[in-house]
């Protein structure tokens, strides 16, 4: 389906032309629609599906349609990283280079007082759409810096990591500042039963839309070791003592082990660093610039950097910890084999974590090759076979997905639209 077939107006299908974007992606095509006809969506899709476009798309062009008041936040996009929210900001000054009456501002921490000074004057012109993350926002909101009594549009992107940086506090305050009716979109790349119980809170009878997770490339070399948690060290070191340790990222699903692991390789005299969402913003950006200019070669992380960050040249990938679902597997190794390069992925997996991991093979569609431990290391746990379940259906509850469209009314009559004269 192509972006003409959607009714987005003029001025957003000129700068998709000039942009050269034609044909839409899955989770486009079944979002962009929904929202354009006014029901809260809720989306499953992972980083690289063109999520942004299919929530920014069909707001901008509501907004550029006009009958939305002036001097006033008309659309809130929440992020979780200051990384991110540059990111969609940057796609807004593209899909809204024609669109004369409808401005942005981005509001994010780690800035001097001058960058502060700058989104407090945007905020009160009235920036149509406000880009932010949740602190930053919740500490201008405190101070009576904005408000948001006229927003007509909530977008929470990349819920899952939200919830992983322990932003959902943060979340419902600001939620609590939007009116009854405003339209609400929440974007998730993983469905746990935190995401769908905060999106309960959230949304108001939302049409589901879920994208399949893709497997992880053919190009990315995928192995395993079978371990006892104190082996893990001894075999990272055996790694980098027969290998090239430049660009590697270590992912941890804590992060107090991120901090041990880290205290560890430095005692060992390797280059490294560490990201988790202890540290500041500053000291994130200044951890992520040293890794992307190559003067660490290995960065420990928790998820925080397994979406949303595009690293090319990652050589390796250590899952120190087996993830909690595949999904995370998938975004985790990902990081790996990008722009036509090739990639390894080692996995410890933890004589507890065996079955976690024969899920994820499930998924895969195969087995990960095995690595007999380094000599010296004594025995490695028996990767016993997962024991098969009877198959159970759990009832859907309120949720549902959308079909053709037909025989549903639009959640707001008067809203105009772009197919409206």
């Amino acid at each position: 389906m192509t972006f003409e077939e959607t009714y987005l107006n003029d001025n957003i299908l000129d700068a998709l032309y000039d942009m050269h974007f034609e044909d839409m992606t899955p989770i486009q095509e079944r979002c962009i629609p929904e929202i354009l006809d006014g029901y809260d969506v809720l989306g499953i899709a992972q980083t690289g599906t063109g999520k942004t476009a299919a929530y920014l798309l069909p707001i901008l062009s509501q907004l550029d349609d006009g009958n939305y008041p002036k001097d006033a936040i008309n659309c809130v996009i929440m992020s979780p990283t200051r990384e991110l929210a540059q990111q969609i900001d940057q796609a807004m000054q593209g899909f809204g280079y024609y669109l004369d009456d409808v401005s942005s501002v981005a509001v994010y921490g780690g800035n001097d007082g001058n960058r502060y000074d700058q989104e407090l004057r945007s905020m009160r012109m009235g920036a149509d759409v406000l880009i932010a993350t949740p602190g930053r926002l919740l500490s201008h909101l405190k101070v009576g810096n904005l408000d948001l009594s006229q927003c007509s549009f909530f977008v929470l992107d990349e819920a899952d990591r939200m919830l992983d940086m322990g932003f959902v506090d943060d979340i419902m305050k600001i939620v609590q500042q939007l009116p009854k009716d405003c339209q609400r979109i929440m974007f998730s790349a993983t469905m746990p039963k935190k995401i769908r119980e905060l999106a309960v809170q959230l949304l108001h009878n939302p049409v589901e839309v879920q994208i399949a997770v893709s497997r992880p490339a053919e190009k990315i070399h995928q192995m395993a070791y079978v371990c006892y948690e104190p082996q893990k060290l001894q075999i990272i070191q055996h790694i980098f003592k027969n290998g090239n340790l430049q660009r590697v990222i270590i992912f941890s699903g804590k992060k107090e082990r991120v901090k041990e692991v880290t205290r560890k390789l430095k005692s060992m005299h390797i280059n490294c660093d560490q990201m988790h969402s202890d540290l500041s913003q500053a000291e994130r950006d200044e951890a992520m610039y040293r890794f992307k200019a190559g003067q660490t070669d290995v960065l420990v992380a928790t998820d925080i950097v397994a979406r949303g960050i595009d690293i090319d040249d990652i050589r390796l990938v250590i899952n120190y910890d087996v993830p909690a679902d595949s999904e995370d597997y998938v975004h985790r190794i990902g990081r790996t084999a990008r722009a036509d390069r090739d990639g390894e992925a080692i996995t410890f997996i933890s004589d507890t974590d065996i079955y976690r991991f024969q899920g994820i093979e499930h998924f895969l569609g195969k087995e990960v090759e095995k690595i007999a431990l380094p000599e010296g290391l004594g025995d490695a746990p028996e990767y016993v076979k997962r024991p098969k379940k009877a198959n159970s259906r759990k009832g859907n509850g309120r949720w549902h997905s959308r079909g053709n469209g037909h025989g549903k009314k639009r959640k707001n009559e008067g809203k105009k639209t772009s197919n409206s004269k």
